[in-house]
């Protein structure tokens, strides 16, 4: 289907290499830590924190890597200050792309971003001048093999789910932003794995890409902004992100 989430992005990231998994733990550790100090080292008592955790273990994140960066963060004379910035930008023939970082340095950040939107044939935008071409939603992604549809179906729309799509070889689950914790929990407990569980920014409207230059282009920028520390997600309207090879 055309409305795809980030799956084809995750299949590429669980094909890479060692280094880069390095930088998937590295990007998690900031989110762990920036939960710690806005509400604590205790998951029962902090739903931001429950939610990278359990980000962190569909990542592979081995617990004493987890636990550890919550000690850490929650520790006493703990330097690191991280702050949450959005981007937005176009990429090759107007894509339309959604940058979410966190940074201990927004002058650094801001300026890798635009480098990598103007080398790419890309231009770095304003705050809003894209975001109103998505929709913020609970995205749980779940693989199909030895699934049920119907009876996962019926258990993520008890639970509390707003839509259900089938997308090549995985489920995927909606919900409304502030429900996806609550569903995920609610199917875990069910016995439910998940490749992932995250509210993400879904666009209303896809573009297609047929420039073979811009295909490329557009794959490139997507690969700079994923090499960044400071940059947590990435988000698009381009539709055919699998002819990028």
């Amino acid at each position: 289907m055309s409305g795809h989430s980030k799956w084809s992005t995750i299949k590429r990231k669980k094909e890479k290499t060692d280094n880069a998994r390095a930088k998937v733990f590295t990007k998690i550790g900031r989110e762990i830590a920036v939960a710690v100090k806005a509400g604590g080292p205790d998951p029962a008592a902090n739903s931001k924190l429950k939610d990278v955790i359990a980000k962190a273990k569909a990542n592979n994140v081995p617990n004493d890597n987890i636990e550890r960066i919550i000690k850490k963060a929650a520790g006493e004379g703990n330097a690191d200050n991280y702050e949450n910035i959005v981007y937005e930008g176009y990429g090759p023939s107007g894509i339309a792309v959604i940058v979410e970082a966190l940074t201990d340095n927004r002058n650094r950040t801001a300026a890798d971003v635009r480098h990598a939107f103007d080398k790419f044939g890309g231009n770095m935008g304003t705050s809003g001048c894209v975001s109103f071409m998505f929709s913020r939603q609970g995205v749980i992604i779940i693989e199909k093999e030895d699934i049920d549809e119907d009876k996962l179906m019926e258990d993520a729309l008890e639970a509390g789910a707003s839509d259900f799509l089938s997308d090549g070889d995985v489920f995927e689950i909606r919900t409304e932003p502030n429900d996806m914790g609550l569903v995920r929990d609610d199917l875990e407990a069910k016995g439910y794995k998940f490749i992932s569980a995250e509210v993400e920014y879904i666009p209303s409207t896809y573009t297609k890409l047929t420039n073979p230059d811009d295909i490329q282009n557009m794959g490139r920028m997507l690969e700079m902004f994923d090499e960044s520390d400071d940059i947590q997600e990435v988000y698009h309207n381009w539709e055919n992100e699998d002819d990028y090879e």
